[in-house]
């Protein structure tokens, strides 16, 4: 599962891993449970989070799922769900430099309060996973991801157990069904298909190749400053399949 601050650019990621084809594509389903009052996963409609974490979980034993989720909320019911934190669920973090992050937020919405900038909801869940598996999470900055698609992409995979699919970094631009609930036009099928149509790189890959890096600790927030740079020495353990 990968938990991103918002405009991090997280809509081409999980673009690029849909393109894989060995995944089942859940698009934040956290969120669209809070906003709407349901989601689905798995072809599962869902009105709580314990039955939200529970189809994640149900739909991975079927065939792999990867999840993507963003920060500009909180979740409690995540947070106390110390078995989703360590469990079934391999948690991955993609971080934005914060004024990167507040300057394309505003742009959009200027009267945002600060809550919707991520940060610390986004820590949250970081530190909760990192407490809950006694190690820490594989974190990627977006702006490796623009630089360095491939080997940002690829150290990744390594790192989440998963194989590199370097021909999943290009696509033909278009909707997809897992950015909207059921029912054609409604308030989330018309925002997911507006944040499609604003990439962060060119309309269907993930910018120009290069050496990319995993970092084990997010390095763009002010109070955790302490980074490592470079491919982690170990990836995840085998058996968690959703992603």
């Amino acid at each position: 599962m990968l938990w991103s601050a918002p405009r991090a650019r997280s809509t081409a990621f999980f673009r690029m891993m849909i393109e894989r084809g060995d995944f089942t594509g859940v698009h934040e389903p956290f969120s669209y449970l809070a906003e709407f009052g349901y989601a689905e996963a798995g072809g599962v409609r869902v009105t709580s989070a314990p039955e939200l974490i529970a189809a994640l979980s149900s739909a991975a034993r079927v065939r792999p799922v990867f999840a993507k989720e963003t920060t500009g909320r909180r979740y409690p019911e995540v947070l106390a769900s110390p078995g989703f934190l360590a469990g079934d669920a391999v948690h991955t973090f993609l971080i934005r430099h914060p004024a990167e992050t507040i300057r394309s937020y505003l742009a959009i919405s200027p009267d945002a309060p600060l809550e919707k900038i991520g940060c610390e909801s986004q820590y949250e869940v970081y530190a909760a996973v990192a407490q809950a598996t006694g190690r820490a999470p594989v974190v990627i900055d977006s702006a490796d991801l623009v630089r360095r698609p491939a080997d940002t992409v690829r150290a990744y995979c390594a790192a989440a157990g998963i194989g590199f699919r370097p021909e999943a970094l290009r696509w033909q631009p278009s909707d997809r069904p897992e950015w909207s609930l059921p029912g054609p036009g409604t308030p989330t099928s018309r925002r997911a298909a507006a944040s499609a149509r604003r990439p962060a790189a060119a309309p269907g890959r993930l910018c120009a190749p290069g050496n990319g890096s995993i970092r084990r600790r997010p390095r763009t927030w002010p109070t955790i400053c302490r980074s490592t740079a470079g491919c982690p020495s170990r990836g995840w353990s085998s058996g968690k399949t959703v992603l």
